[in-house]
């Protein structure tokens, strides 16, 4: 009965991944993670810095005893207070640290989404690799075949003296130079595997079959998501600068503190007020600080133009980039077709070929050598048709578009 079962479910096991369902199995792994965790982070930071600035109650409580009373200090008693305290105004540094803050968040949200579309974009690489180097692997076992099957018909001819040796020995050295070239493309194609599985966090079977819709609304202005992160770093240390500035300013609070004594004089003319309440609006404001606050300020808005300087530099960067793959996208078109002809004519002339050196009218190195002709030109085209599928891609991606969004 339970080999019944294994039997029935087996296909299911055997099934393999498409591009859809590796990039959901990369966006899993524990680097995405590490950004969420990164951006939860800067958000309860800054709750917790939002909290710093709403009102602060605080509650007192004392006990004391003394062996000699005085008029200020009763034999015994207790004294409780509780106060409130408020920032009425700090120069605008609340309003730029709150600015910051949100700056950063959006900043860590844009670089997720970066790292999320970067995993996707090598995944879909090496996803169509793959599929160019299985392609090439059943070219390469095909025309082993046809070898062996050359080596076959010699070996017959060679028994009855219609052949020489040499000509089986060209053919052999030939299958056994194939063979090593094949178990290369198999090192390639468990490479890939291998990425995938440290990508993805587990073993995966690719499968045929997913492609990539082409961008309708191409554009010569890149709009990814770590350019993003970047401009929103650079406002995020303007604000710095600024909080620093702010320090010109005076800082204005409001204080209220209400106190209660429960005191036991033994000396009832000691006995004062029960209690009391304080209310107060204090400013402080520093005029001189011997060039602290300056220095600061230039400080943060000089790491400000650094940050912006390279922000503009990655953008005019990023836009060539996404210049340069739409232009990478027209030759893959262009090596598309040029792969399609030259298949064409490698598969007549070896045609052609092949029956003249059956016939024994040319040398087997010309048939050899159209032979290789005709199956590199097989394995050219998968390649360009797949290279084509990653250029695609990298269009979506130097655009600013998610990739998922294109896997069909």
């Amino acid at each position: 009965m339970k080999k019944s079962i294994l039997v029935i479910f087996l296909p299911i096991f055997l099934l393999g991944h498409n591009l859809n369902e590796l990039v959901d199995l990369s966006l899993k792994n524990q680097l995405i993670d590490s950004y969420k965790y990164d951006t939860d982070s800067i958000k309860d930071e800054y709750e917790s810095v939002k909290s710093g600035y709403y009102p602060k109650v605080d509650l007192a409580a004392t006990y004391s005893y003394t062996d000699e009373e005085t008029a200020s200090i009763p034999k015994d008693g207790i004294k409780s207070s509780a106060s409130v305290n408020f920032i009425l105004y700090d120069g605008n540094k609340r309003s730029t640290t709150f600015s910051k803050y949100r700056s950063n968040i959006k900043s860590s949200q844009e670089s997720l989404t970066s790292s999320k579309n970067q995993i996707a974009l090598d995944v879909t690489s090496y996803y169509f690799n793959y599929l160019a180097l299985l392609a090439k692997k059943e070219a390469k076992l095909k025309e082993i075949d046809q070898l062996n099957a050359q080596k076959s018909r010699l070996s017959k001819f060679l028994e009855v003296g219609s052949a020489t040796k040499d000509e089986v020995e060209k053919i052999t050295s030939r299958v056994e130079s194939e063979n090593v070239n094949l178990h290369s493309i198999e090192l390639d194609l468990q490479t890939i595997l291998f990425n995938l599985e440290y990508i993805t966090g587990t073993k995966v079977v690719i499968s045929q079959g997913s492609n990539i819709k082409e961008l309708a609304n191409k554009t010569e202005e890149s709009n990814r998501a770590d350019i993003k992160a970047l401009e929103y770093n650079v406002k995020a240390q303007l604000d710095n600068a600024k909080i620093e500035k702010s320090a010109y300013l005076p800082t204005v609070t409001l204080d209220n503190t209400y106190t209660n004594y429960d005191y036991n004089y033994d000396n009832k003319a000691y006995e004062s007020i029960d209690d009391q309440n304080i209310f107060s609006v204090n400013m402080k404001w520093n005029i001189f600080a011997f060039g602290e606050t300056k220095n600061r300020y230039e400080s943060q808005y000089k790491k400000y133009l650094s940050l912006k300087s390279r922000y503009e530099y990655e953008k005019n960067r990023a836009n060539t980039d996404l210049q340069l793959a739409q232009r990478a996208y027209e030759i893959a078109k262009l090596k598309v077709k040029s792969a399609q002809l030259s298949l064409k004519a490698a598969a007549s002339a070896y045609e052609v070929i092949k029956s003249k050196y059956e016939n024994g009218l040319i040398e087997n190195v010309a048939y050899l050598e159209s032979l290789s002709e005709k199956y590199d030109a097989i394995s050219l085209l998968e390649f360009a048709k797949y290279d084509l599928e990653i250029k695609r891609a990298n269009i979506i991606y130097h655009s600013g578009e998610n990739i998922k969004d294109y896997i069909q």
